[in-house]
């Protein structure tokens, strides 16, 4: 087993020596010795002992200053640091813990007190540095997060759907978490008359149907393929066995989640709030910057048919005509067959009510 170092910072010669040859006698340490203040703290900076004994009262730079300028080094900020002191009196030790010392020990001490003390120091430091090996152990980055999604959707199944194929259903009990991996895909809600409301736009690179899988609920909206979407089905076993695994990628879906909740109270707000022109600007930004990184890139194009629109923004086929050719007119967009060409992601986003 290797030795250990603890540095003894101590004026007083026979206490000094003292300490030294008890531990020395143990044969589990390494013991380094300071005479002075100044000089304990050159030895702890260039030695970086496991532990530190030192005295409170010395001249040129007492225990207090020891640990003061220690603590301001990020090398031996950390050691754990015991105070020897004569003084028993409570405020000396209220001052040394609210310093930063681990603990202290009152002199004269025998040698049980003296191991002892040591013994407890290394044994929670030792404590702490498996909790932060753990910690270390579950954190993961986003870049960690994604690789560890990739594996699971590459070793998933993946389904073609064709325009108009029903991905899920509201009702169904959830098997699969869904990925698309290209294509299009729109959720939405079917009133008893028939009618229907789209409440999202998803393409390459969203989850589907996680909500659903972490309530233990069936699916509350239906989901179809508006073009041909390549789909990744992500078993339920294997999603629940990476979350076990590695449980910080529940933060990931439970943002996911938040961020759907958001997007619900403010399509509900728009519906109640805002006018008709407002309605269908949000909805082609919301669909460009579920299409590509608005924040880079302020024109793009845009895969959505005149009833997709109108089912996102909760009106009639014709009023959609007639705004969007409002929109021509003012140089928002331009329609390029089966798409919409936005030019300014931005401006479109400033429509006035």
């Amino acid at each position: 087993m290797e030795k250990k170092t603890i540095l003894i910072i101590e004026d007083n010669t026979d206490i000094r020596e003292g300490t030294t040859e008890i531990l020395e006698l143990t044969g589990r340490y390494h013991v380094l010795s300071a005479e002075n203040g100044r000089t304990g703290v050159d030895l702890a900076i260039a030695h970086l002992p496991d532990l530190i004994l030192c005295d409170i009262m010395m001249p040129e730079l007492d225990g207090y200053g020891v640990l003061y300028i220690l603590s301001k080094h990020e090398e031996t900020a950390h050691i754990p640091f015991i105070f020897l002191t004569a003084k028993a009196e409570r405020s000396d030790m209220r001052k040394a813990m609210e310093l930063g010392a681990d603990d202290y020990l009152t002199k004269p001490f025998d040698d049980v007190e003296l191991l002892n003390a040591i013994d407890v120091r290394f044994k929670k430091r030792g404590q702490i540095g498996e909790a932060i090996a753990i910690k270390n152990s579950l954190y993961l980055s986003p870049e960690e997060q994604d690789f560890l999604l990739r594996e699971l959707i590459e070793k998933s199944r993946v389904k073609v759907f064709k325009k108009k194929q029903s991905v899920y259903e509201e009702g169904d009990s959830p098997v699969f978490v869904y990925f698309v991996l290209s294509g299009q895909v729109r959720s939405f809600l079917c009133y008893t008359d028939g009618r229907e409301l789209s409440t999202d736009m998803q393409s390459a690179g969203a989850y589907l149907g996680y909500e659903a899988m972490l309530l233990n609920e069936k699916y509350s909206d239906n989901v179809e393929a508006t073009e041909k979407t390549e789909i990744a089905l992500i078993t339920k076993e294997d999603f629940f066995e990476l979350l076990y695994r590695k449980p910080l990628i529940a933060g990931k879906f439970i943002k996911l989640l938040t961020g759907n909740i958001r997007e619900k109270e403010e399509q509900l707000l728009a519906f109640a709030y805002d006018t008709v022109r407002k309605r269908i600007a949000n909805a082609l930004v919301s669909i460009a910057e579920k299409t590509v990184d608005t924040t880079v890139k302020d024109e793009c194009v845009i895969q959505i048919s005149r009833e997709g629109i109108a089912t996102i923004a909760g009106t009639a086929n014709e009023t959609i005509s007639r705004v969007l050719a409002d929109f021509r007119d003012e140089n928002l967009i331009a329609k390029e067959k089966s798409a919409i060409r936005i030019f300014s992601v931005k401006n479109l986003r400033k429509v006035k009510q």
